[in-house]
């Protein structure tokens, strides 16, 4: 797999990174969403084939592959000052997701092969550092990512911390899963948080140029709206600056009116395509 512009999942700026970092568990509980009180048509994106979708459409973008669950294993420094990235969601040990997930592993399972980095990764939070970690690291995540239960904690991870936050905060919003999964990416690449930067700060920019369906506002318009604040941001930072993953994937299933995000499903990432027919 080659490295994209972007598995990271912070755009805190660099400088982020030496101060104290707000964890990612305290930032996406300030991000949770109430249930939502609009009356939505169609599946959600939490329905598992739609989630399924959403997986494929991620992992396109951040692994050039659809194949989402060959990612568990995949780790490696990708060079953007945030230690190394891993998984299926890419949980960056500089960033504190890293630490959350090899402590909710061991949780689920204690004395796992991973359990003996929990100091380590206390240690290089915050930081790019490898310090505790290195080759040895490198291959015991692999080992344990062929274990179910450090499968299900990624999982676990994913759905807590971006997952559930994003998908609650669209349904809240009024929109589909389209809508939804526009939330979710960009969760998954901006970090959770109320900065200018993050999730929450695009989701403002976007607001004050368009009301949310939930608002009485028209679903096409606002997720344009949307979809212009993210990139704005992602052009603000060289890792991120190709907007492919906006302009030749969810913007064409914007145009398309394809508000329900049903296959089939076709659209290009970093110049690659990829099709989803069913």
């Amino acid at each position: 797999m080659r490295p994209q512009p972007r598995r990271a999942l912070h755009i805190a700026l660099a400088a982020a990174l030496v101060a104290a970092p707000l964890t990612v568990a305290a930032a996406s509980a300030a991000q949770a969403a109430p249930a939502a009180s609009v009356q939505l048509k169609g599946v959600g994106l939490d329905d598992p084939h739609k989630k399924d979708i959403a997986m494929q459409l991620v992992s396109s973008a951040e692994n050039s592959s659809l194949d989402w669950k060959a990612q568990y294993k995949y780790i490696e420094d990708i060079g953007d000052g945030r230690g190394y990235t891993a998984g299926i969601i890419g949980f960056c040990s500089g960033t504190g997701d890293m630490l959350d997930l090899v402590q909710h592993y061991t949780d689920l399972k204690p004395g796992n092969v991973l359990a003996k980095y929990l100091p380590a990764l206390k240690k290089v939070n915050g930081s790019a550092s490898h310090s505790g970690l290195g080759d040895a690291f490198v291959k015991d995540w692999a080992a344990a990512a062929k274990d179910q239960t450090f499968q299900q904690a990624q999982n676990d991870e994913r759905d807590r911390v971006y997952f559930n936050p994003a998908v609650n905060q669209a349904k809240a919003d009024g929109l589909r899963a389209l809508g939804q999964f526009a939330y979710y990416d960009a969760i998954v690449m901006h970090g959770p948080g109320n900065s200018s930067d993050s999730f929450g700060g695009i989701r403002a920019a976007a607001m004050k140029k368009a009301r949310t369906p939930a608002q009485g506002g028209d679903e096409a318009t606002y997720l344009k709206a949307f979809l212009d604040a993210r990139k704005v941001v992602m052009k603000k930072e060289a890792a991120h600056s190709d907007t492919s993953r906006v302009d030749t994937e969810q913007s064409v299933f914007l145009n398309a009116k394809n508000f329900d995000l049903n296959p089939p499903l076709k659209w290009k990432v970093y110049g690659d395509s990829y099709s989803i027919n069913s």
